[in-house]
């Protein structure tokens, strides 16, 4: 059993020491409660479990404390894929709800199991997700001043648990000031994709990783034999190519556990039980 979170780029807003720290204790204690929860359920359940945790803290840009679009609203996407059924279900630019990635755990048993809109929300509220708010006064603020952060939060979870099954989620509050509508990576593969082999979870700019398929080619290779490490290696070379941004997290079948960014500082942490590793 092991597990590794993401909470999106430092660089994506306050710099300072403080906020290093506090983004440090945050992971490590999230990763340890995750971790905690594994014990007893699967990891397609840790995982939302995990995120659901993120997205609560308001110092990542997913669920609470997401980005405001260009006109003036929040509209967050997140995703969940079981790596042993190969289902992925999400939610795209859904408003007012308190954690995405559990609107996107609830669609995993609808024949329709990616909704966008008005119609996610909709779903949100009929199965019994209240409305609420995940605006905070930094990112008004941030709004109000047009002080764009560059667009790589988002937070993400990979667990693989006793049985060796693995699982993705993934979720963000985009990048700020993005014109509505816009789609990120987040609920697609290329943010977040899992089969029995491996998993990933991806955060940075959404449009990079989806030119690159970042994650949908990771785990492909490793699939075909390429092992972690080197999958990442190609992958990342290709993303270099096209002057991408992005940052992922990764854990195979054997239980390695492997990440990456292609800027500094991919904030993240993982846990095995014993043994935890922080970013610094």
């Amino acid at each position: 059993m092991k597990i590794i979170i993401h909470g999106g780029f430092f660089s994506e807003s306050d710099q300072s020491h403080e906020v290093k720290t506090a983004k440090q204790n945050s992971l490590k204690a999230i990763a340890e409660k995750a971790f905690e929860y594994l014990q007893t359920h699967s990891a397609f359940e840790a995982a939302a479990y995990a995120v659901s945790l993120l997205e609560n803290d308001e110092l990542y840009n997913a669920g609470t404390g997401s980005q405001i679009q260009g006109d003036g609203i929040i509209r967050m996407s997140a995703a969940i894929i079981n790596g042993e059924t190969e289902k992925m279900s999400g939610v795209i630019n859904i408003e007012n709800v308190k954690n995405p990635i559990l609107v996107a755990k609830a669609l995993i048993g609808e024949d329709d199991r990616v909704l966008g809109g008005s119609g996610a929300k909709k779903y949100a509220t009929a199965h019994g997700f209240e409305n609420y708010s995940t605006e905070i006064p930094q990112r008004r603020k941030e709004y109000e001043e047009k002080l764009k952060n560059g667009g790589k939060g988002t937070v993400g979870c990979v667990a693989i648990d006793q049985d060796g099954k693995l699982a993705a989620a993934t979720s963000t509050g985009g990048k700020g000031f993005e014109i509505p509508g816009r789609i990120s990576d987040s609920a697609t593969v290329a943010g977040n994709y899992a089969n029995s082999f491996c998993a990933v979870s991806c955060t940075g700019v959404g449009e990079d990783i989806v030119s690159n398929a970042t994650a949908a080619k990771i785990v492909t290779r490793v699939t075909d034999g390429m092992n972690l490490e080197n999958a990442f290696t190609k992958t990342f070379e290709e993303l270099k190519a096209i002057n991408g941004f992005a940052g992922a997290i990764a854990i195979d079948k054997a239980g390695n556990i492997f990440h990456q960014d292609s800027n500094p500082t991919m904030v993240f942490a993982s846990f095995d039980g014993q043994n935890f590793e922080v970013f610094n």
